[in-house]
């Protein structure tokens, strides 16, 4: 079968639509049409070749769809189930499976990284040539074929275009803040940056209770946003965002810091806004190879934890579900966070409004 999908044929160039060939499931798989694919900055790294994939390639991360076929020896998704995808499938019997991680299952991480499927193979080809696929799912086309274990059936209530954002941005910013640091009412939050990740950061130390939430960002015009997420004061990041910070806090600094952007620099200056004893929360994809300066002596006397979140330390087949429940229920903001509607073929002109902030977060709707 035929289909189109943006490709990616190396670093530093443009997406180019074309005419893809996808082969039929095979046993453990499900092809999935696509309705919608979230434009995230992690695709944005494959571009900017801060992400090593081999190439050609076919980028996003962040969808959802209704499964069109399945493999043989499928039993959790049947054709006409509507999904929504995770970009970090879980075995369920591995080590860090076994003890509630499954964003770190060891079983799917070879596969991830090296873009095929668990044989190694491609289900895709363009030009007689084998494509692959960005973190097991490539949802930049009309067709998918994952993992069985990427598909997390879904409420039939919620719009599609919706429910895909629930895959990277909702998981991760929520995550983060519920999960990975446990933050609990009455905590401060600060907040550095207020794109789609950070809003949901934003939210998530909302449902909470925390308070102050305090955002941070160099775009003003996302103030206004993240106020409607939840954030009760906002600062422009600049030299006078640490006095505002300290100010708010009664001059000890948050008790809970996330970084959302992924910029060395700024982890650096989020960890001299936390407050001795407190916990610094990196949840923004920095650029492989990149470093950062967290100075150990610091650290050690004033007692501040630094901690990584990948994907909001989610547990995706409990959490997917329970996040658009919350939704339904009026407790989560995801209609706002759809800020862009794109088609396929605009998918470069998506990205240009990612980079400039104009956006909370852009869709591409098949």
């Amino acid at each position: 079968m035929q289909m189109q999908a943006a490709i990616l044929t190396a670093a530093h160039t443009p997406f180019r639509i074309e005419t893809v060939d996808i082969a039929e499931p095979q046993a453990g798989e499900v092809r999935v049409k696509m309705a919608a694919a979230g434009v995230c900055h992690s695709d944005w790294h494959v571009v900017e070749g801060n992400t090593q994939y081999p190439m050609p390639i076919i980028c996003g991360h962040e969808g959802a769809g209704v499964v069109e076929s399945v493999g043989g020896g499928v039993s959790s998704v049947k054709a006409g189930d509507r999904v929504t995808l995770s970009f970090r499938p879980d075995c369920g019997k591995c080590f860090y499976c076994q003890n509630g991680k499954p964003v770190l299952c060891e079983t799917f991480t070879p596969q991830l990284r090296a873009g095929t499927q668990a044989d190694g193979s491609s289900r895709l080809s363009w030009r007689g040539a084998p494509v692959y696929i960005f973190t097991g799912v490539g949802c930049f086309a009309e067709y998918v074929v994952v993992p069985e274990q990427s598909c997390v059936p879904i409420r039939e209530d919620v719009p599609l275009d919706v429910a895909a954002l629930v895959g990277c941005a909702v998981s991760t910013g929520v995550g983060a803040a519920l999960y990975t640091a446990k933050v609990r009412a009455g905590q401060s939050v600060a907040v550095y940056g207020a794109g789609g990740v950070g809003l949901n950061i934003i939210q998530g130390a909302a449902l909470a209770g925390a308070y102050p939430i305090i955002a941070i960002d160099t775009n003003s015009s996302k103030m206004e946003i993240a106020r409607e997420f939840g954030a009760t004061h906002t600062l422009y990041s600049d030299a006078s965002a640490m006095a505002g910070i300290q100010e708010l806090t009664g001059g000890r600094g948050a008790d809970h810091v996330f970084e959302s952007v992924g910029l060395t620099a700024l982890q650096e200056t989020a960890l001299e806004a936390t407050r001795p004893g407190g916990m610094l929360t990196l949840v923004g994809l920095s650029p492989m190879g990149s470093g950062t300066n967290l100075p150990g002596a610091i650290i050690t006397r004033t007692e501040k934890t630094i901690r990584g979140s990948y994907y909001g330390s989610v547990q995706p087949r409990r959490d997917f579900p329970r996040f658009l429940d919350w939704y339904a229920e009026g407790r989560l903001k995801l209609d706002e966070l759809v800020t862009r509607r794109h088609r396929l073929d605009e998918i470069n002109e998506a990205y240009a409004s990612m980079l400039t902030g104009a956006v909370a977060r852009g869709v591409i709707v098949f």
